[in-house]
This record gives C-alpha cells, structure tokens and sequence, in this order.
C-alpha cells in the first residue's frame, strides 16, 4: 500500500507499459485515472484492474491543451487532488534511414513524445505548487535516449528530449517539493515492439535479445514495479534520475 490515498494519471495506459504501471498504482492502493487515445479502451482497461485501489477511464489526446486540461479537471473530480503524473504516452516511427520518414510522421513523435508533456506538466504543476505538498512526475523514456540505434533517428531524439527534460524540471522544481524522475526501458512486449524491429519474426527477435544481457524483453510489470518506487515516499530523496529498466543493455 505505498500509494494509498494517492490520485494518479497515467497516459497510454490502455495497454502495454502504461497498463502495466495503473495496474501495480491500483494494486498499492492509488485511485488512477487511466487515459487513453482510445476512449472505450481505457475505460475496458480501468475496469480489468484489480487490488484495493480503484481506477477509472478516460479519452484524451494529450498533445491537445483543452484534452489535457479536461484530462486534469476529470482526475480532480473524480478522484481528488492529483499527486502523481505518469507520462507514458508514446510513439514511434518504423525503422528506415532518417531522411525516408515523413514530415506527419515527425510531428506525430514530436506531439505525442514531447509537446504531450509539456502541456500536462505546464497545466499540473501549478496546481501541485498551490496545493504545497509536493508530488510526483514520472516520463517514460526509452533506452533509445541513451544509447540510440540506427533507423530510428527521430525516435531516438525524442527519448533524449525527456532525459534532459526530466533532469531540468527535476532541479527547477525541486524546491517546491515536486520530484521528476524517467524510466528507460528496452523495448518490451508491448503493442510498439513491432515497430521498433520493424517485422516480427523468430530471426528479428534472436538478433534484439542478442543485445540485452538479461536475455529477455522488459515486461509491463517491470515498469510497473519502476514507477512505483519513483512515485512512492520511498524514493523521496530520489530525483532527476533517469532509470534504467534494461537488463544491461546499456552498460
């Protein structure tokens, strides 16, 4: 129960990650306000979770202002006071040579894995710093802000933006209490994996698991587990950290 009591928004949590993370938010007593593109999917999402927290559905297009601030009022509401934000929302493009992808594919990325956070940080924070009890923000980067590989040139540079992004707001808002921390991934069982290797198959999947030590792709509960920690009172003392949950890719 380390996020009883707690209100928390989590993007892109109809599946994947972001499911995964308002799973494990309920399962340690948040009441999480599951958001999605697709409406209907999050409100199926919210109502598959389980433990003594609750959830509760809810479409919205985060790079949108007016869905963002809707997306807060909703939270606030419904369920109270928002303590913790989780930016999960995210998208790539497939994998090819950086000049090949499209001008509406780069302002997708751009919209969804940067603008996206800038509008429910910008829209929350000053609610957090009124309120004066501190908070939690927690982005979900990518192991490609780190140590990019070819072809997903765009992707790549997105993931870094919220590693710097995550550090600034991080020291900017330290004083008021409010924590900001990232969690960077490896490319896991999620509805994206095929896009980052381009086709799925036997042979594309050996060669990706050749480069993570721990042999396996991360799992939803990985990140689950990681952002619990990042938005509990046990990480109180940790901020502007970008973590990695890559079974050794990275080293």
């Amino acid at each position: 129960m380390r996020l009883k009591d707690k209100v928390a928004v989590v993007t892109g949590a109809a599946q994947g990650f972001g499911l995964g993370i308002a799973q494990r938010f309920v399962e340690e007593g948040a009441k999480v306000l599951v958001v999605d593109l697709q409406g209907e999917k999050a409100e199926a999402a919210a109502e598959g979770l389980s433990g003594p927290g609750s959830a509760l559905g809810h479409g919205a297009d985060v790079a949108d202002r007016g869905a963002v601030e809707a997306m807060l009022e909703r939270a606030e509401s419904a369920l109270g006071p928002v303590d913790i934000l989780v930016n999960n929302a995210g998208v790539t493009h497939l994998p090819m040579p950086m000049e090949e992808v499209t001008e509406s594919d780069f302002d997708r990325i751009f919209a969804v894995n940067i603008k996206a956070i800038y509008l429910a940080s910008q829209l929350l924070v000053p609610r957090l710093k009124t309120r004066g009890q501190g908070g939690a923000i927690v982005n979900v980067s990518s192991t490609a802000g780190i140590s990019p590989r070819p072809n997903l040139t765009w992707y790549n540079a997105s993931k870094g933006w919220v590693n710097t992004a995550t550090e600034s707001m991080a020291v900017e808002l330290a004083p008021a209490g409010i924590r900001v921390n990232a969690i960077c991934p490896v490319a896991g069982e999620t509805p994206l994996l095929q896009s980052f290797m381009g086709q799925d198959t036997p042979e594309i999947r050996a060669k990706f698991l050749s480069t993570i030590p721990m042999g396996r792709f991360t799992t939803p509960k990985d990140i689950g587990d990681a952002a619990v920690f990042l938005a509990s009172e046990e990480a109180g003392m940790v901020t502007g950290q970008c973590m990695k949950v890559d079974g050794g890719r990275c080293i």
